[in-house]
């Protein structure tokens, strides 16, 4: 988090000229005055020194910790920006890949434009969707699949129907397989019964030939 910026970045004015001062009073125009009033003022300039001293270590600290926090927000700065141009070449490369991308709708046989025209609903041809590359494209493509999807299910009736026809050909075929099977047997029975007849015809024929 960003500290707040001090009220007053000023530096502390220089000590130089209290360090003048200081050095005067050994100077020979002092050598007269009471020692206890040069140590008197002696103290007070250094004192005065000490707290130019504490400003400046203060100053010195905040101006630190102004440059450190202007560092981090620089660092920070520097790192979104590399983010962001990452992020950049990163949209650009994905850009490139979809402008070269071959989509499987362009290998799609479609109707064509003039078959679309004749073949699609109103809705789906207007003026306005028919100046839109974009919109016809999809408009064809879901007509296509709408389309596959009828003949689909239409080759899957015919399938059914198919199967239904060879289904009731069957049970005739069944049916007449088993008529034959029943005039065979009775054929074989009436040819036998034919057999009988005439043998019983000879027999009495014979008979009746004896008889005389």
């Amino acid at each position: 988090m960003a500290l707040d910026a001090p009220p007053d970045l000023a530096l502390p004015p220089s000590p130089d000229d209290l360090i003048d001062k200081l050095r005067e009073l050994v100077d020979p125009p002092f050598h007269s005055f009471d020692p206890a009033t040069l140590n008197i003022r002696a103290i007070a300039l250094i004192g005065r020194l000490k707290s130019l001293n504490r400003a400046a270590n203060n100053a010195t600290r905040i101006h630190k910790d102004v440059t450190a926090e202007a560092r981090h927000d620089m660092d920070q700065s520097h790192l979104q920006l590399q983010n962001l141009l990452y992020e950049k070449r990163h949209l650009e490369r994905e850009i490139e890949k979809c402008r070269q991308f071959a989509s499987v709708y362009q290998e799609v046989p479609l109707y064509t434009l003039e078959e679309y025209k004749q073949l699609a609903p109103e809705e789906s041809r207007t003026e306005q969707i028919l100046a839109d590359e974009h919109q016809l494209m999809l408009n064809r493509l879901n007509f296509e699949l709408t389309e596959r999807q009828r003949l689909d299910q239409r080759r899957k009736e015919l399938i059914q129907e198919k199967e239904a026809l060879l289904k009731q050909n069957k049970a005739k075929v069944a049916t007449m397989d088993s008529v034959k099977a029943y005039l065979d047997a009775f054929m074989k029975t009436a040819s036998e019964t034919q057999k009988k007849l005439d043998e019983l015809v000879i027999s009495t024929s014979d008979s009746n030939t004896g008889s005389s």
